[in-house]
């Protein structure tokens, strides 16, 4: 036999996950491969009628502490971390009894699942695993001797390898098992350590591990130059990871990036209250809108920047109906994301064979915190998700004049969508709807100068002789630094204005507000977007 290929005679099973044990354990004794294993694995494969030695009775100690202390023995450590072709290994093992362990399969305490569900803090580091990663470890680690698999999707590969090689594992397929062995114990670890951060409320801790695991390869990144895949994360968050994909193409990696830009905004408006729709593109909204019913929502959030919305993304608060996917399905749209969808619905856009329908069971909390990450040139920065609600700011009348309380609504509006605008941000809104955003500029009077243009067209694309913006309110994401931005939204036809506040020139920014005879109101958080 080729000394890359090793004859599996003896294997160690422990799983929590016990998805396809049995037959994979039958196929392994059909082999005559000798079967040892822990606790209920063990129980498991007896029940089947498999023979299966407990790993007691290889250390010659019983399970102990609650099954904490079972297979951290020499002669468990021994048997996978021994060199085969290493005479001291070989005369160790002879002269302690250790047998070689060729076959580690081992699935971690649910340790993730266990937080997901909200489990109490005991709970939590009792589904804290220690020998499984530490086996883990050392049989990757000996990878050269020995195969380790840590997911039942691997399986079949592994049998497919024993059929084809007379018995034996290829070492191609120990390096790949291998590999896959430390991402799995370092995203476990991972997860077990940012736990105990948000537990301590540490929000800068002195190493921040990071885990995923691989939801789909993609064809490419943002360009088709650039390699790139999705991964899902331990948080419990409805949204693009969440979703099940009821029909259309593979999404592309701009299609997740746009998808999820759209439904946190769209998460922001509570189905309970009112419909809301997000179109967005290039992962700034282009049009946002609250309606009765979701068609009166998109139709209006449509009106305001119809040109971009072409080739867009959807996102709704509520189930997605017919008579909305009637609408939507009118022009060229990439991705409908929903928290839920009709069959009706779903019958409609699947007539579009192209258009992605992702229903999420829910929408994420705009409230609940979470971790932020963004790579740099030799490190990555790491922030709290961007969780501050209007409804929850106390809003301080800054001019004399104060805000109607149509006025009121709009700008609170305004301010809800101008927190998922990219900074510079400028939102014009009418009505419960955007009538022009202006995203992304070096300059905040640039972006109220674009977005009063786009109140414009969208005026002309829907034959009014006036500008959208006319009687409109006006949000920003940050304070204005000087009352040129203000005034430039004055001249569009803004009537009340939103923003942080904090400037060193808030005097004059509302003096300026004031000789226009402008409402303003601060409410004391930004939102900047980069």
């Amino acid at each position: 036999m080729p000394s890359d290929l090793k004859r599996v005679n003896r294997a160690l099973l422990s799983v929590s996950d016990k998805t396809g044990l049995i037959d994979f354990a039958r196929a392994l004794v059909e082999r005559g491969v000798s079967l040892v294993s822990t606790g209920g694995t063990r129980k498991a494969l007896a029940d089947a009628g498999l023979p299966v030695l407990d790993v007691s009775e290889v250390t010659g100690f019983p399970e102990m502490m609650d099954g904490r202390v079972k297979t951290l023995h020499p002669k468990v450590h021994g048997g996978l971390l021994a060199v085969r072709a290493n005479p001291e290994h070989q005369a160790a093992m002879l002269a302690h009894g250790i047998e070689a362990i060729d076959l580690l399969v081992v699935s971690l305490y649910p340790f993730e699942a266990t937080v997901a569900k909200g489990a109490s803090y005991d709970d939590c580091i009792e589904n804290i695993d220690i020998g499984g990663p530490a086996m883990i470890r050392a049989a990757a680690k000996n990878h050269a001797d020995v195969a380790v698999v840590v997911e039942p999707s691997d399986y079949a590969a592994v049998l497919a390898d024993l059929a084809g090689n007379d018995g034996a594992t290829t070492l191609t397929l120990r390096k790949r098992l291998a590999q896959k062995a430390y991402a799995r114990t370092a995203a476990y670890d991972a997860a077990i350590s940012n736990w105990f951060a948000a537990t301590l409320c540490e929000t800068a801790p002195a190493f921040r591990a990071l885990g995923g695991v691989l939801a789909e390869p993609m064809r490419y990144g943002e360009n088709p130059h650039q390699a790139a895949a999705f991964y899902r994360t331990p948080e419990n968050r409805f949204g693009v990871a969440t979703a099940r994909q009821l029909q259309g193409k593979q999404l592309s990696y701009n299609n997740i990036n746009d998808t999820d830009a759209a439904f946190e905004c769209v998460a922001e408006f509570d189905p309970a209250r009112t419909a809301a729709v997000v179109i967005v593109k290039h992962a700034n909204p282009c049009g946002v809108a609250e309606g009765e019913t979701l068609v009166e929502a998109y139709e209006k959030a449509l009106a305001c920047d119809p040109v971009s919305a072409f080739g867009g993304i959807v996102a709704l608060n509520r189930t997605l109906d017919a008579e909305a996917a009637k609408k939507i399905v009118e022009i060229f749209t990439e991705v409908i994301i929903a928290p839920a969808a009709t069959d009706d619905a779903a019958a409609i856009v699947a007539a579009k064979k192209n258009l992605r329908l992702l229903v999420t069971g829910g929408l994420p909390d705009p409230r609940a915190p979470g971790l932020m990450l963004r790579t740099v040139a030799g490190g990555f920065l790491a922030q709290g998700r961007d969780n501050a609600v209007v409804d929850d700011m106390e809003l301080k009348v800054v001019t004399r004049r104060a805000p109607s309380a149509q006025e009121l609504a709009d700008l609170t509006f305004a301010f809800r969508v101008a927190k998922h605008v990219k900074s510079n941000a400028i939102v014009y809104a009418k009505g419960g709807a955007t009538v022009g955003i202006g995203a992304g500029q070096m300059s905040r009077v640039d972006s109220s100068r674009i977005a009063a243009w786009k109140a414009a067209e969208a005026a002309k694309a829907a034959g009014l002789a006036h500008s959208l913006a006319k009687g409109s309110v006006v949000a920003s994401d940050a304070f204005f630094p000087f009352a040129d931005g203000l005034l430039a939204a004055a001249e569009a036809g803004a009537t009340a204005v939103i923003q942080p506040g904090g400037s060193m020139r808030d005097d004059e920014v509302i003096k300026a507000a004031d000789e226009a005879g402008l409402a303003m109101v601060f409410t004391g958080h930004r939102h900047f977007r980069h």
